[in-house]
């Protein structure tokens, strides 16, 4: 245990500084409205102190905004690649669903409300097919398997495959035949 600084038992003194510091602090309320000597300068230096401290301040708050915008733009592109992981798994499913409406088989059924709720969940999510005849030929979204025409007009002809896209991002292409388009270098059938 410590002992409590008694000089009359022989101990040491108080720092200097502290002690020094001590009386300062009460001189100017003992001396009323006396500015310390030197004052302007302590004053100028606590001021540039504090706008040290504000610019340091100003900088954490600005990283710290840029990482938060940062995380919510990886947050939300990681949840934007993960949907779009689970859909290009399951189109494969609406393409055997495709083919069995073309079919017949979604007519009624369990099947067709199987099928109307599964579209229906992966149109919520943000896909929408894309890739129907006579639709313009497009090569950002089109995979051309076949050109039927001259390339003046360029259109869908027969759909393989349906497109899909999530939002702007195309989740697959889709394959197509290609045609010249009504009045692409064809004589007007009324005339």
């Amino acid at each position: 245990m410590t002992e409590p600084f008694d000089a009359a038992a022989g101990g040491t003194e108080p720092d200097e500084a502290t002690g020094a510091a001590a009386a300062g602090a009460q001189a100017p309320a003992a001396g009323g409205d006396q500015a310390p000597a030197g004052g302007s300068a302590a004053g100028g230096d606590q001021n540039d102190q504090v706008a040290e401290l504000t610019a340091a301040l100003q900088r954490e708050r600005a990283q710290f905004t840029n990482y938060k915008r940062r995380s919510d733009e990886e947050m939300a592109s990681k949840v934007s690649l993960g949907k779009q992981l689970v859909i290009e798994q399951l189109l494969p499913i609406l393409d055997d669903l495709d083919r069995a409406r073309e079919h017949g088989d979604l007519e009624s059924g369990p099947l067709r409300a199987l099928a109307d709720k599964l579209i229906a969940t992966l149109t919520a999510q943000g896909l929408a097919g894309f890739g129907a005849p006579g639709d313009p030929f497009d090569p950002e979204l089109h995979e051309a398997v076949q050109n039927d025409g001259s390339g003046d007009n360029p259109v869908l002809g027969a759909v393989y495959r349906v497109g899909y896209r999530v939002g702007d991002r195309v989740v697959r292409h889709a394959m197509v035949t290609v045609t010249d388009g009504a009045g692409a270098g064809a004589p007007d059938a009324g005339e």
